[in-house]
């Protein structure tokens, strides 16, 4: 997971992953919760890959209107 930073520039809120600065906004707590979603939804990102992924081979599709 990468290091988050909350910088304020003059009156906005600079949101900083790493030394990369990712998203502005104008309250403090608008930012906070931002960083707290997004740390929490990548901490669920591993358990949405363990789910089977289904595959449909559209090579063949039967016309429904041919009956022989």
């Amino acid at each position: 997971m990468k290091n988050y930073s909350i910088v304020r520039i003059g009156n906005e809120y600079v949101v900083q992953a790493d030394d990369q600065s990712v998203l502005k906004v104008a309250s403090r707590r608008r930012a906070a919760q931002l960083v707290t979603d997004a740390a929490e939804l990548l901490n669920a990102q591993p358990a949405l890959q363990a789910e089977p992924i289904i595959a449909v081979d559209l090579g063949f599709v039967p016309d429904p209107r041919d009956h022989t």
